[in-house]
């Protein structure tokens, strides 16, 4: 019983450290943030139960599995995700992609909008490696893709996210 309590602190304290940008990673690929909460429970649950044993970085492993699941969700929910998609495209009724302040709920709001501008490839690069500082060649296991191009994705995506944030600079 004591090596079992002793596991579950160790998990837990693991997921207080780390599951917030795991949210934020799932919040990308998700529709909604109680979306991106059960797509994170359920990477969590199948990566704690399945691979946690594996080599390699947890984190990494962890987003693969998130986006996973998030992918899974989609297919699931296809008819549903473009009749609510169509609801959605209102702004005013998203969810937040990240706490702040009220002092900083304009700031967020500008950065939530510009990454909702990017394209899906630059974002998830981007939120992988600023927000989940997994290095290219992580976030290129991740996505399943080389690590030039998660670092092209990336260059790119700042480049975007630079110019829609300081127009008056690039215009």
């Amino acid at each position: 019983m004591e090596a079992t309590h002793e596991g579950c602190d160790t998990w837990r304290s693991w997921l207080e450290a780390h599951g917030p940008q795991l949210l934020l990673c799932a919040r990308q690929w998700t529709r909604s943030l109680a979306d991106a909460e059960d797509v994170v429970q359920e990477a969590f649950v199948r990566y704690w139960r399945h691979q946690r044993h594996l080599p390699g970085d947890p984190r990494a492993l962890l987003v693969t599995s998130i986006r996973r699941a998030a992918l899974d969700l989609a297919r699931r929910e296809s008819r549903r995700q473009i009749r609510e998609q169509r609801a959605g495209e209102d702004q005013a009724g998203v969810d937040p992609w990240f706490e702040a302040s009220a002092s900083d709920a304009g700031r967020r709001e500008g950065l939530e909008a510009a990454l909702r501008h990017l394209p899906p490839e630059q974002r998830e690069v981007l939120v992988l490696k600023v927000w989940n500082e997994l290095t290219f060649e992580q976030i290129a296991a991740a996505l399943e893709i080389s690590p030039h191009t998660a670092a092209s994705r990336y260059r790119y995506g700042i480049a975007a996210l630079r110019k829609e944030l300081n127009p008056v600079c690039h215009g």
